[in-house]
């Protein structure tokens, strides 16, 4: 193919494109990997920023999906170089992903910065890995393009659908009862399991999927075609394909990720019935653009979208079926047609929103419901405030209790996970179904990194009387594969003296979803003696990325960035070390 044509002056000729003894070492090295002469006259260099990892099994299959982007790169007349980031699993990585976010969004961002890339396609599966490498594009603002590894395959154990981690929860509450063996147990491991790709449930992996594509990051499809569908790797193709050409049209993310891309996500989280996980996330994308967006939006904009999928854990399907039912065009075109999508925001294939979905069909309605009938009157996630959370807690309407969104019950209270772990299924533990279970340390810096354990598993003794939901309030997260009337990331946290640090066994704690109010009944004095006796319990880190991450991280409230990282550095070359 011919050197492609192109009137932008690429980053990439600052190292490639001299004929001097520095250009000489670029190229010479460059050219022991077999590359010909000619990769190097003036195309652009595109980057594949991939989170492939064995001990990271959502991502395990990316290896794959980048050879296809190649194919379409070269194609276009591209050089496509693939290079690895730090890769997070959720399900292996200990203590969470989610401490490691913001370090593996630098390490994306000074390995675009630092190397010849004219533009950047990022490869991404397992929820952390959406979010940090989005973060870190985006503090570069070099044309770019997201491509999800997509999600597993249904899981099936004895003709049941069984969703991801939804699952999960619900065998282990079904083994203390007695309902289900420890070997049948067991036998459901493979059974969920049955492919490559992330969580198939509306978990926050396919979540931030379907983020991606409503932010118009994403090809449309990108959201739900399955891992293990052909049509996965073809999607893969096109992305290596439109990425050349954005080059070209100089089409950044700062174009795209518009405070009005912010709303068209914050509603279609809403619709999907997506995770509390893409609160924290979204904000944390939107400080890295300087783009305006607040806790506050997330209801005060999705506060009155209907869901309209019918997933778990909020309900029945799975992303598969998802896709075959329409997918996220689908839901997109119905946002519009009711009048809740901006649908001229720009998307990385050059055309808007409301182009690429207007053809969009829905092909089963018992998934993708319509909204004049919705499968659930809210979708959104509600935001919460009052004297125990001032700055805010979220709660994820669709997979909460209805008789639990107004309820006043006595604090059982737990000090942190480790409390949790030693005492939540003694027979000793002081505890009924109406009680609000209270979990605290759990936040950006006590825990550290804000793990998903805000779904605290009810009590065995609660278990077993057949209550299976009860009221709980953390400072932690809550995997969007979980379900239950959970209050999540209340600020300020209690490792730096919020008002959760403050609860004590007993006091009395009212949840109003409809008034958006979160309080416990402690008088202002109480409350005060209570703060000047409070001392942290858990030591900061000594060294390393956690210490550093310990002092800049910021609330959850403000996306659990770190500070520093707050706006773009744009993509200057560096200096010359030659």
């Amino acid at each position: 193919m011919d050197t492609p044509k192109t009137t932008r002056k690429l980053r990439s000729t600052e190292w490639f494109g001299r004929q001097d003894k520095d250009g000489f070492a670029y190229r010479s090295w460059m050219k022991n990997q077999g590359l010909p002469h000619h990769v190097f006259d003036g195309r652009p260099v595109i980057g594949i920023c991939n989170t492939w990892s064995e001990l990271t099994p959502c991502n395990a299959h990316l290896r794959e999906i980048a050879e296809r982007v190649k194919r379409g790169v070269y194609e276009m007349g591209g050089f496509p170089v693939e290079f690895p980031v730090m890769s997070l699993g959720e399900t292996l990585l200990r203590p969470t992903a989610m401490l490691f976010r913001n370090l593996a969004s630098m390490d994306v961002e000074e390995s675009i910065r630092g190397n010849p890339l004219d533009a950047v396609v990022l490869l991404v599966g397992c929820d952390k890995t959406t979010p940090s490498l989005m973060m870190g594009a985006a503090s570069c603002d070099l044309p770019t393009l997201v491509v999800s590894g997509g999600p597993m395959l249904n899981g099936r154990f004895r003709n049941e659908r069984i969703g991801s981690g939804t699952h999960v929860w619900k065998f282990d509450a079904m083994v203390k009862t007695g309902e289900m063996t420890t070997e049948e147990f067991m036998e459901t491991e493979a059974c969920m399991s049955r492919s490559v790709g992330h969580c198939m449930t509306m978990g926050t992996a396919s979540t931030m999927a379907c983020m991606v594509e409503a932010l118009g990051m994403g090809l449309p499809g990108n959201a739900a075609i399955p891992a293990a569908d052909s049509r996965r790797k073809a999607l893969a193709h096109m992305a290596g394909r439109r990425i050349v050409e954005m080059v070209e049209e100089d089409l950044v993310p700062s174009k795209v990720l518009t405070r009005e891309a912010f709303e068209n996500a914050i509603r279609t989280n809403g619709a999907i019935g997506g995770s509390t996980n893409a609160v924290i996330h979204l904000l944390a994308l939107a400080g890295r653009l300087g783009v305006e967006h607040s806790l506050d939006d997330w209801d005060q904009i999705g506060r009155d979208v209907p869901c309209l999928v019918n997933l778990m854990p909020s309900g029945d399907y799975l992303m598969e079926d998802f896709y075959y039912a329409g997918g996220l065009p689908a839901v997109l075109r119905k946002l519009g047609e009711a009048g809740l999508l901006h649908k001229e925001v720009l998307t990385v294939n050059g055309k808007t929103q409301w182009d690429n979905v207007q053809s969009a069909e829905v092909y089963d309605e018992n998934v993708i419901f319509p909204t004049e009938k919705p499968f659930k009157e809210a979708g959104g996630i509600v935001v919460l405030r009052g004297n125990l959370a001032p700055d805010g807690a979220v709660l994820k309407p669709s997979a909460a209790s209805p008789e639990l969104m107004q309820h006043t019950g006595r604090a059982v209270v737990f000090e942190d996970i480790d409390d949790y772990k030693a005492r939540v299924d003694s027979e000793e533990l002081d505890v009924d179904a109406s009680c609000v279970l209270v979990l605290k340390n759990c936040g950006p810096r006590g825990y550290p990194g804000m793990a998903e354990v805000g779904n605290m598993a009810l009590p065995a003794k609660i278990l077993k009387t057949g209550v299976t939901d009860m009221v709980r309030v953390s400072d932690a997260r809550m995997s969007g594969t979980a379900y239950g009337t959970v209050v999540l990331h209340a600020c300020p946290e209690a490792a730096v003296g919020g008002p959760l640090a403050l609860v004590q066994n007993g006091d009395m704690i009212t949840l109003d979803v409809a008034g958006r109010g979160l309080s416990v009944d402690i008088d202002e004095k109480t409350m005060e003696a209570r703060r000047q006796a409070w001392k942290p319990i858990h030591p900061q880190a000594t060294r390393g990325y956690v210490k550093m991450y310990q002092e800049t991280v910021m609330q959850a409230n403000e996306g659990a960035d770190l500070d520093f990282l707050r706006g773009g550095s744009g993509a200057d070359v560096p200096r010359d070390s030659h």
